[in-house]
């Protein structure tokens, strides 16, 4: 095989027990007596080695590439890829994680006293980086048969910005904090309530500060195994920064959190990497938090779960402009065949359609002293989108279930004849089903045209139908329980959270589904996100919530998208503009002379003059 190839084998869908080695048996190089693809054990007798003895070992040096591809088409699990590499990319690999796996090129270089973000794919190799650079991982240089040497590594970088970094690393001269990616695994970890995890790790003496900016006190007396998404996030957001590092390393601080936390999130990062001159590497698939928090970006493209490049450092604005556009100019590389674009249907001033349902004043409280949601009458329309936004905790999720049956109001009556189907806040799916036996059980139409056209293509489900549900990722479960909640036959479609654990990619896809399934079919959804891009691209009205978070909440009717968005940002004191070369949204930076002129206008949603509709 060429230098510029590299095959992979996906040790979690090579299942020789169920094959006749097709790819063996049909791969050309077998077939002219050399040894390209044979078992793992065949190849290294009874050396160490990753996986089942009977599962496959490709020769990168005998294979003939993606040119040929043979054996990947004579899969019966796709468990092979043969991918050719851009032949812009003239390194070799930082990482490599063993045989025919994983191959990382690039590192971001941590700037003194700047935010860099990364922003990339799930499985491009972000948090791979991550470890590396936080001395969690020691890289092989791309060859996983030779023990690790960070001698040898610092050599392979010497005379770049990284030199002295991973020096200082090696030497405890230079000290980190990381935040890791999945904060649901921290109860398993620390035993104890939040102040004693945050006590046991304020090295600058900030536990009070940060308590109260992050809006966790309340449950600083709690264990960490009664903590929501939301609040772990925060709390492990604040025990990183009470470290006193010279580096933090923060990966994916927005899931669970509600707008206003992520703003808030992103401004605490920026004034400590400004006031205590402290060096930020942040990986985030928000786009408008990414775009408030982050001086320089590294794109990360690649094909995920074969190989990952990390670019050099470009401008904010520049970086996240080129990974949506799909072409790095630096670089010369088309890195995705399509742009993705951000259609200017909203805001519109108004959705004109009949009633789908109406309901009245509700009330539902969970108790004495317990939160309360007070619900104002209104009506959802035929064939639109509703979008839902408000902060956490303040009974979002608490109406869809009225809604949907799973709860009664204890005032006011709500009538249930509609046919809803409901995708929950929190995708708890632990069936040991296959993805595909799932989703038949589900629908009549599985399989066919219409269903792949336009709910399983969009939703990239090709590549996990034959996984076991409770193996798949957090973002392959919420593709998986989007694609069920649109699968079914219903009135009204009702997702709570339909982003959480997406990429960028995934979740202007998931956006694009939601909208031409509504609109194919003249259906109604309701969507609750705090993702500002999907409410933007998906919403015709917005349901705006406000009140006390955990103690009372209130909703109005919904209304335009314009009058909406303004009530609900003007409570974060945040405004919003569109690029003008790609029309995604954008947040102002705070006391610039375009927030201020907005404010003082009451345009938080995007000057007028932005806006196609309006």
């Amino acid at each position: 095989m060429a230098d510029d190839s590299i095959a992979v084998v996906d040790l979690d869908r090579c299942q020789p027990d169920r094959c006749n080695y097709e790819c063996a048996n049909y791969c050309p190089p077998n077939r002219t007596g050399k040894e390209c693809i044979v078992t793992r054990e065949e190849r290294h007798g009874d050396d160490t080695y990753e996986g089942d003895p009977d599962q496959v070992s490709i020769s990168e040096d005998i294979c003939l590439g993606e040119s040929c591809g043979i054996c990947v088409v004579k899969c019966p699990f796709d468990a092979l890829e043969i991918i050719n590499l851009p032949q812009e990319l003239d390194e070799e690999p930082v990482h490599r994680y063993g045989e025919n796996a994983f191959a990382l090129y690039g590192l971001p270089a941590p700037q003194d006293g700047q935010v860099t973000g990364i922003l990339g794919p799930n499985g491009i190799g972000k948090t791979t980086a991550v470890r590396i650079l936080a001395d969690e991982i020691t890289p092989n240089l791309g060859d996983p048969s030779v023990d690790p040497d960070w001698d040898a590594v610092i050599d392979e970088y010497r005379g770049t910005e990284l030199q002295n970094y991973l020096e200082g690393v090696q030497a405890d001269d230079v000290t980190v904090a990381r935040k890791p990616q999945y904060v649901d695994k921290i109860p398993d970890q620390f035993d104890g309530n939040t102040r004693q995890l945050l006590e046991s790790v304020d090295e600058r003496g900030v536990m009070a500060d940060l308590v109260e900016r992050l809006s966790i006190g309340p449950v600083v007396d709690q264990a960490i195994d009664t903590l929501s998404g939301g609040e772990l996030q925060r709390v492990a957001l604040a025990a990183t920064l009470a470290r006193d590092a010279d580096f933090y390393f923060l990966d994916e601080i927005t899931p669970y959190l509600d707008i206003g936390q992520r703003v808030t999130a992103a401004r605490l990062i920026r004034e400590l990497a400004e006031d205590g001159d402290r060096s930020m590497l942040v990986v985030e698939h928000d786009l408008a938090v990414l775009d408030l928090l982050a001086d320089s970006l590294n794109v990360a493209y690649g094909e995920p779960g074969a190989f990952g490049v990390i670019t050099p450092p470009k401008s904010t604005r520049q970086g996240i402009n080129q990974y949506l556009s799909g072409y790095l100019e630096n670089e010369n590389m088309r890195i995705r065949p399509e742009a993705i674009e951000f259609e200017r249907h909203a805001p519109r001033s108004s959705y004109q359609g009949e009633a789908l349902a109406t309901y009245p004043d509700l009330t539902m409280s969970y108790g004495e002293d317990e939160f309360t949601l007070d619900v104002e009458a209104g009506e959802i329309r035929e064939n639109e989108v509703l979008g839902v936004v408000g902060p956490n905790g303040i009974g979002k999720s608490t109406f869809a279930k009225l809604l949907a049956g799973r709860l009664e109001p204890t005032e006011g009556e709500l009538d249930t004849r509609l046919d809803i189907s409901y995708k929950p806040q929190y995708v708890d799916i632990d069936q040991p089903m296959r993805v595909d036996a799932f989703l038949a059980s589900i629908t009549d139409q599985f399989g066919s045209s219409y269903w792949e056209t336009e709910i399983a293509n969009p939703l990239q489900l090709g590549q996990i139908m034959e996984q076991n549900l409770t193996d798949l990722s957090g973002g392959e479960r919420q593709r998986v329980a989007i694609a069920a909640c649109l699968s079914k036959d219903a009135d009204l479609y009702l997702l709570d959270e339909p982003s959480a654990h997406l990429d960028v990619e995934q979740r202007v896809l998931a956006t694009r589904a939601i909208r031409r399934y509504t609109e194919n079919h003249d259906a109604t959804a309701m969507v609750i996100d705090h993702d500002i891009y999907m409410i933007d691209l998906l919403s015709d009205r917005l349901m705006v919530f406000d009140g006390e978070p955990a103690v009372r909440g209130e909703t109005s009717p919904p209304v335009g998208m314009r009058e909406g968005m303004n009530r609900f940002l003007s409570n974060l004191d945040i405004t919003f503009r569109r690029d003008q070369r790609t029309s995604r949204p954008r947040i102002n930076k705070p006391g610039s002379q375009l927030d201020r002129e907005q404010k003082n206008a009451g345009e938080y949603y995007y000057a007028p003059a932005d806006d196609d509709e309006e």
